[in-house]
């Protein structure tokens, strides 16, 4: 028998990010690669391009959060997969890095106009007590699309004499898929009469106090997040091959598979803080590791270790959010927390770009590496505080 929290919703969601991040993960390690090697732009263009998209994202989902408390998520579900599909198109025809910049734009305001309602929508779906699981098993369904994704880019290069471009363009088929999948999804909110909304309008509450706190200090901790681009960047100055940063890409994504749901489980059963503040240890570590060294085993060994760092991380952010969120701002505090990230990561691609060499030691990652690990410091002295 299905267990209770493992909702209809909650499996076509899992299923849409499944195949969207087949689609994302399939062009995203050719990015740097397609941009800095074919098109001939440069790595602080790549740094500017990832951070103002996700600062893209941040705009979009601080506002389409607080209007799917008003108006509905499914619409900004099925907009949001759609748009995304849209901006690989111009992506996969760029000539130039401007184009290329107009497509992960484009990209990650679908991201972002569907990212806080969707979440709100599996919020409203799954009991509170399990949200740890139902966000953990949604991030595993997204990861293992992001094993897919660089599986199929394996297979691209290998049957295309290694056209970057060529293999690009498939990743147009399961972004298609996963928009058609976001129609099967059920609404969850109620639109309310006239006279309510104007109550609600006027009562509105601001968010809590608690909810702020948690929210400044996981935007602090991003702001040493150098985008994943430039991880891949890395491997590829170090003498990987485009194949080899694909698979390395694959064995990230694997990781975080596997460590998804347990890293779900435990939150519901402990505090997220210390869950939390072990991604961030993952994240030290593996970034020290790779800004230190040039051998291809210690990269591979950090790539691993990466991978633990979103599995205990981005679920558990966003259920460590929704448990302290009130129910009539779900998508609100979603989106006010989403955003924040997001422009934290706006932030480090810009530091990181900027700072980028192509040395022995690559400086940013090594920051990068310390202001992640004074995070985990942080977050588990708050941990053994609220213990004593």
């Amino acid at each position: 028998m299905m267990k209770r929290w493992l909702t209809r919703n909650l499996i076509i969601l899992t299923f849409v990010s499944l195949a969207q991040d087949a689609a994302s993960e399939l062009l995203y390690p050719l990015l740097p690669i397609l941009l800095t090697g074919v098109i001939g732009a440069a790595p602080v263009a790549l740094g500017l391009i990832e951070g103002c998209a996700e600062a893209a994202a941040g705009f979009t989902k601080l506002l389409t959060g607080g209007a799917s408390d008003r108006f509905g998520r499914k619409k900004f579900v099925v907009g949001g997969y759609s748009l995304a599909g849209i901006g690989k198109a111009f992506i996969v025809v760029a000539t130039a890095w401007p184009l290329v910049f107009l497509g992960r734009i484009t990209d990650r305001i679908g991201k972002g106009m569907r990212s806080a309602p969707r979440d709100a929508l599996i919020s409203d779906s799954v009991d509170g007590k399990d949200l740890g699981k139902a966000f953990g098993f949604h991030r595993t369904g997204d990861n293992i699309g992001a094993v897919i994704g660089p599986g199929l880019a394996l297979i691209g290069l290998a049957l295309l004499n290694g056209d970057v471009r060529a293999v690009a363009a498939w990743a147009l088929i399961p972004a298609i898929i996963s928009a058609i999948l976001t129609l099967f999804v059920r609404e969850t909110f109620v639109k309310p009469s006239k006279e309510i909304r104007k109550v609600v309008r006027a009562e509105r509450e601001p968010l809590s106090r608690p909810l702020k706190r948690t929210i400044a200090l996981l935007t602090l901790i991003q702001l040493t997040n150098i985008p994943d681009a430039l991880l891949l960047l890395r491997l590829h100055d170090i003498g990987f091959s485009t194949q080899g940063v694909v698979l390395a890409y694959m064995l990230f994504s694997a990781v975080t598979v596997i460590a998804a749901y347990p890293a779900g489980y435990v939150t519901d059963k402990f505090s997220p803080k210390i869950v939390y503040a072990f991604g961030l240890s993952a994240f030290a570590i593996a970034y020290y590791l790779l800004g230190s060294s040039q051998s291809h085993s210690v990269a591979i060994i950090a790539i691993a270790i990466y991978g633990f760092f979103p599995a205990l991380t981005d679920g558990v952010g966003k259920a460590w959010v929704a448990k302290i969120s009130e129910v009539d701002n779900r998508g609100r505090a979603q989106g006010v927390y989403q955003a924040c990230m997001s422009f934290a990561v706006l932030g480090a691609g810009l530091w990181g770009g900027l700072a980028w060499s192509k040395g022995a030691f690559q400086i940013p990652l090594i920051i990068a590496a310390l202001g992640a690990f004074a995070g985990a410091v942080t977050l588990a002295a708050m941990h053994l505080k609220n213990r004593a």
